[in-house]
């Protein structure tokens, strides 16, 4: 597969690129909200869906250079959601499980702008990201994208926010939020319980709150799974 397309101006862009799924679109039932539209259950939120409504051309299990943690407080999922960073607090575990999904950059650029409740229409270009390593888009909690490495000389890219870690007050993840990211980690990497409960636990936000037989409990209960 060619990644190089010749853009009017004569400059050889990507026309693909790896979205790094970290959260709940770990779970390709979630993220196809994103790629269909429609609004998912237990919530009021529509989205209005990709404009190239194309499956993902691969979806494939990625690890990501960096630390994973949960802020804000999110009215959809009534808790913290997680967050990437790639300079994480000193003392942080390292080493994100992600769910590559390889997208057009336009389809790309469509998941970003519903993540902050926009509708799609503008195009995105990755050039700023895949020379700069980072580019603040605005100030929304995932506006802010990352270029976090290649796989098969395709960039791999995820998005999250600007602040820095050392500044953000944990939150809880709630029940639904970590079952949804454990039924993605179970389907992409093959985990079993025990693994993503030991790969859960520890993290910032969730360390502080949940304990680990409350952790392996909310993950085999399989409450809120149900996208259909």
């Amino acid at each position: 597969m060619t990644n190089e397309f010749v853009a009017p101006g004569g400059e050889a862009v990507a026309r693909y690129v790896w979205y790094a799924a970290y959260g709940s679109n770990t779970h390709t039932a979630r993220f196809d909200y994103y790629r269909l539209g429609g609004t998912p259950p237990a919530t009021a939120h529509h989205y209005p869906g990709f404009r190239d409504r194309t499956p993902p051309a691969s979806i494939a299990p990625l690890t990501l250079p960096g630390s994973l943690y949960f802020a804000w407080q999110s009215p959809v999922w009534t808790g913290g959601v997680a967050f990437y960073t790639d300079r994480p607090a000193a003392g942080w575990p390292t080493g994100v499980a992600a769910r590559g999904y390889l997208l057009t950059v336009g389809q790309f650029g469509d998941l970003l702008a519903q993540e902050m409740y926009r509708r799609p229409g503008t195009d995105f270009d990755p050039a700023p990201v895949l020379t700069e390593g980072a580019v603040r888009l605005g100030p929304g909690r995932y506006e802010t994208v990352l270029h976090a490495g290649t796989v098969e000389e395709i960039p791999v890219l995820t998005f999250t926010a600007p602040w820095h870690p050392e500044t953000v007050v944990l939150q809880r993840p709630s029940a639904r939020y970590l079952a949804m990211i454990a039924d993605g980690l179970r389907a992409a990497h093959g985990w079993d319980t025990e693994r993503i409960v030991r790969y859960l636990v520890v993290l910032p936000g969730v360390a502080t709150h949940w304990t680990e037989p409350e952790l392996r409990a909310a993950l085999t209960d399989g409450k809120g799974l149900d996208l259909r």
